[in-house]
């Protein structure tokens, strides 16, 4: 519960409390985003429910008449829904429904529709969030994933039957009503024959050995509405901690320091993070190269004219504490965004920060902003000299080298339909220039809005390809998801575009080869290897505000680089509820890459608990996990180009990787995990430095640790980190690779 202590009583008490506050560093941040969050909360804000009740209550009692009293109640009822206040909106949606002329079928057909939800969610608020385990809404719901409490889901059975009986051809209600009945544990036997649907979504040509999501026992099961994810070592101990953010300027950030024995400690409080609200996604990156990673805060996607709040740079203090330097780095700005992608465009050696703001329809523009670093903790804005000022709704971006000419690049998804690349022309004199070539590329050919992106090389050709998903529709989430199920065309809506480089500049459509394409409806998510095969996996966040959006998140498997098999449900990972920022990571250090995930949806009514997936291990593959730090390049060497050669079961293999953080929603370490198959000795490392055209190459190098490199220096430091058995109630320390010092160089 957050506590608004009134403006002449916080300022009467500042100096006396100041001194104390982990906050005092913030305060100038903290100040402002409690403004914005003040001048923003108006009824028109269709995210301030707060707000809104008391509008639409002012609005009830004015009104003299039917219709003016029916659409306030009806507005009144959807508000309780958005601040999780199930039991309210039922009971005026019940006298509403009463109360209305039987002749407006079409207005009744909707009050039922709504009311059916509120009983599912109230299903899901006595279930999956009062009484949560790993296996609630897991989709398809089974076992412990099952209500104790049914009446709910009972209800909006009953609810969505009666709205099927007038409207058999209502594909969001026949899909809601399957989901009910699982919860209710009555799927498929219950389901009546002519509204079943066939929801498993299984690819019976692979799968994977079934996840757990130990987030609850692990500690860290967060609870708060969308926003973004960073799994990074942030203390510099060799053991990742997580940063988790919630967009709503009445929520501050979350902060757990990995104590090294697989437990963690909540350290939000003496991080200074707590009173630093809001924040739809998160960035690491090392602004400053002292080799400590600092936190980007992107906030106000979505918004529009009410979206325009400052971003955060918060410098890690290496003690332990965040310190917001926003203001004296020259960063603030106000411009609704959520995405941003850190690399070094002018390739000086030090981190510059591109950002896709969005323009949206109330026509106000924002265009994108380029900042370059100045290398003395400060940047200079340089998008409009720089050509890449782009106006348009954008809702990810992401950098990398496409044409392998020692320039990073940057793609941009926009729910306007374009996909935008910008080839980085050169580098001169700290200053960089972007082409558009879209066109050239063969990608403006392919309209429809898309949503988070990345580049990666899905094949291990050496070329990065381009990965972006699907934002596009008319209807609900729901209605796709069963037009899916029933083999329905649905044309380009919520479809994965998966392009391949061709190595010539431009890129090829492969997304119906490969089997993506599928339906997704992605916001959140990222690429990882969960089997070690050394072939990059994906998972992907589902959802929109809407609360019928319960349409699970989806996981890929990367087959051999030549398709994609759907394996959400063998893996157990196909969450129901909203999925945002998403984070590939080994975090109980056993050799394979575990999945978290930010959760929860645009409203206060809609948090959700975040979710720790435990890969239970897919094989006796090997991996490579490698930190690599840059001296004249950027310290965190973000966009280095890493060639991996190894021998696997009697064959030559080679694996590529950027070193950069993943998806354009979500941010796995900068160390990065490669998959090796059966080798156990690495044959050679080749890292192409960013920025300098040069190259250095490690041989012999052993698997299953933590191999440190450094720009420069040929020799290699190994470290073998302590792994972690988090299905026991306290956790086991299993010394699985034991040695007798903590550090060891190679060469």
């Amino acid at each position: 519960m957050t506590i608004a202590f009134p403006r002449w009583l916080a300022i009467l008490l500042w100096p006396a409390i100041s001194c104390t506050w982990p906050t005092a560093p913030n305060k100038k941040m903290i100040n402002l985003l409690s403004n914005v969050a003040e001048r923003t909360n108006v009824p028109a804000n269709p995210f301030a429910s707060e707000t809104k009740l008391s509008f639409y209550d002012s609005l009830l009692q004015t009104a003299t008449a039917y219709p003016d009293s029916a659409t306030a109640i009806f507005a009144i009822a959807n508000t309780h829904l958005e601040l999780g206040q199930e039991e309210k909106a039922i009971r005026l949606l019940e006298k509403l429904f009463r109360d209305m002329p039987p002749s407006l079928f079409d207005h009744k057909k909707m009050v039922l529709k709504t009311l059916a939800m509120c009983h599912l969610r109230l299903g899901e608020r006595k279930n999956c969030i009062y009484n949560h385990s790993g296996e609630s809404c897991i989709y398809p719901i089974a076992g412990k994933g099952v209500h104790v409490n049914k009446q709910g889901a009972e209800k909006a059975i009953g609810l969505y039957e009666t709205i099927l009986k007038y409207d058999a051809f209502d594909l969001e209600s026949r899909w809601l009503l399957n989901i009910a009945y699982m919860a209710a544990g009555g799927y498929p036997h219950k389901v009546p024959p002519h509204l079943l649907l066939d929801i498993s979504g299984t690819d019976s040509n692979c799968s994977v050995r079934p996840f757990t999501d130990l987030a609850a026992r692990v500690g860290i099961n967060i609870k708060n509405m969308a926003g973004g994810s960073i799994i990074e070592d942030l203390n510099n101990d060799g053991y990742v901690d997580i940063v988790t953010s919630s967009w709503g300027l009445q929520e501050g950030m979350h902060y757990y320091i990995n104590n090294g024995n697989g437990t963690f400690k909540d350290a939000t409080a003496s991080s200074g993070l707590k009173y630093l609200t809001g924040g739809l996604n998160l960035l690491q990156t090392d602004y400053n190269n002292d080799g400590w990673k600092d936190i980007f805060v992107l906030r106000g996607a979505w918004k529009d004219q009410y979206g325009k709040e400052p971003n955060s740079l918060l410098r890690n203090n290496g003690d332990g504490s965040f310190t917001d330097v926003t203001h004296e780095a020259k960063l603030l700005s106000f411009h609704p965004t959520q995405t941003a992608t850190w690399a070094d465009f002018n390739n000086d050696g030090w981190l510059d920060v591109f950002i896709g703001n969005e323009t949206g329809y109330s026509g106000e523009q924002h265009p994108c902003e380029l900042y370059l670093n100045n290398r003395d903790g400060s940047f200079t804005e340089a998008a409009a000299k720089a050509g890449c000022n782009i106006i348009a709704f954008v809702k990810g971006v992401t950098s990398g080298d496409y044409d392998n000419d020692g320039r990073i690049d940057l793609f941009l998804s926009t729910l306007d339909g374009k996909k935008i690349l910008l080839k980085n022309e050169a580098s001169v004199n700290g200053a960089c220039h972007f082409k558009n070539v879209s066109r050239q590329a063969g990608l403006s050919d392919h309209f429809g809005g898309t949503f988070t992106t990345w580049f990666f090389d899905y094949d291990n050709d050496g070329w990065l390809d381009i990965l972006a998903c699907g934002y596009e529709f008319t209807k609900s989430l729901a209605w796709y998801a069963a037009a899916e199920a029933m083999n329905i065309p649905q044309g380009n809506s919520g479809r994965i575009y998966l392009f391949r480089n061709r190595q010539d500049g431009t890129f090829e459509d492969v997304s119906a080869r490969t089997g993506l394409n599928k339906i997704a409806f992605a916001m959140g998510g990222n690429f990882g290897d969960v089997d070690n095969d050394g072939w990059l996996d994906l998972y992907l966040g589902t959802g929109n505000p809407q609360y019928a959006s319960l349409v699970p998140n989806k996981m890929f498997k990367n087959v051999n680089g030549h398709r994609f098999a759907d394996v959400t449900t063998s893996a157990r990972v196909g969450n129901l509820q909203k999925g945002h920022g998403v984070s590939f990571v080994d975090l109980d250090n056993d050799g394979d890459q575990d999945i978290y995930i930010e959760m929860g949806g645009a409203y206060m009514g809609d948090a959700y608990e975040n979710a720790l997936y435990v890969n239970p291990g897919q094989n006796d593959n090997h991996r490579l996990l490698l930190c690599v730090q840059g001296t004249t390049s950027n310290r965190a060497a973000i966009g280095a180009r890493l060639k991996i050669s190894f021998t696997d079961k009697g064959i030559k293999r080679t694996v590529y990787r950027d070193v950069n953080s993943g998806g354009s929603f979500g941010a796995n370490p900068l160390t990065q995990h490669i998959g090796i198959g059966a080798a156990t000795i690495v044959d050679e490392i080749v890292v192409q430095w960013p920025g300098t055209y040069t190259s250095q190459v490690w041989k012999q190098v052993p698997a299953d640790a933590l191999i440190s490199i450094q720009q420069g220096i040929q020799t290699f430091w190994s470290k073998r980190l302590k792994s972690f058995n988090f299905n026991r109630e306290t956790p086991e320390i299993i010394d699985c690779f034991p040695q007798t010092r903590a550090d060891v160089p190679g060469k």
